[in-house]
Formats: C-alpha cells, sequence, structure tokens
C-alpha cells in the first residue's frame, strides 16, 4: 500500500483516459499484458504482468518515454518468497522501434509475476 500511495501515477488519474495506457494487449502466446499509468505531471510507470510459469527472457516492447527505469516492485523478489528473477533492479530504454514506438525496453519477466517500472529523473 505504501508504494501504491506514493506513486501518484498509479491512482491520481484513475477516472480520466489519459491516466492509462495499453503498451501490450495481444500477446495471448506468451500471456503478457503491458500496460502505462500516469499522473498529470506526464510521469508514468510501466506495469508488465506474465501470466504463465515461464520467465520470459529479452521481452521487448514499445515504450513512450526513452530513459533509466528502476524496478519500484517485483513480485517475485525473494522480499515475496519469489525466485528473485528480475532486471538486477534498473533496465535501460533502446533506440529500438517496437509496438508502434521509437523507444523499447528489454526485459527479463519473471514467471507468474507482475513489475512496475519508475523512470529515473533525467
Amino acid at each position: 500500500n505504501h508504494t501504491y500511495r506514493h506513486h501518484k501515477a498509479l491512482h491520481e488519474l484513475d477516472f480520466d483516459p489519459y491516466g492509462f495506457e495499453w503498451l501490450v494487449v495481444d500477446d495471448h502466446e506468451r500471456s503478457v499484458f503491458v500496460f502505462v499509468r500516469r499522473d498529470r505531471a506526464g510521469n508514468e510507470i510501466i506495469v508488465a504482468s506474465n501470466f504463465t510459469p515461464v520467465p520470459r527472457h529479452d521481452y521487448r516492447f514499445g515504450i513512450n518515454q526513452p530513459g533509466r527505469w528502476r524496478e519500484a516492485l517485483n513480485t517475485d523478489s525473494m522480499h515475496y518468497h519469489g525466485s528473485n528473477q528480475g532486471n538486477g533492479g534498473v533496465v535501460e530504454s533502446d533506440a529500438i522501434a517496437s509496438h508502434g514506438r521509437e523507444h523499447s525496453l528489454s526485459l527479463t519477466l519473471p514467471p507468474l509475476a507482475t513489475i512496475w517500472l519508475v523512470r529515473e529523473a533525467q
């Protein structure tokens, strides 16, 4: 709850379409969903979920804002008694187009887990 309350992007625009955007909604073969939550200032949190017991290594998807992204939450963390798979806490975007966007991230999506990514200040 503390993490949720700390990040305005997760709740500030709950009833405004600007506050939510799908990034990956059609990957039924790998059972992955990725979306963005946004606050009024345009700060984004990327939420990526893998609904299979198989980790997804090098999973690439397009993003709106290039830069360095920090894992704010990884439900597969040892903190939650998971297998501790993930991205070492941070991931850098690439100037590689994907999903109709100029920049993308390539992540390890842990099995049966969700990660939240927060863009670090530039």
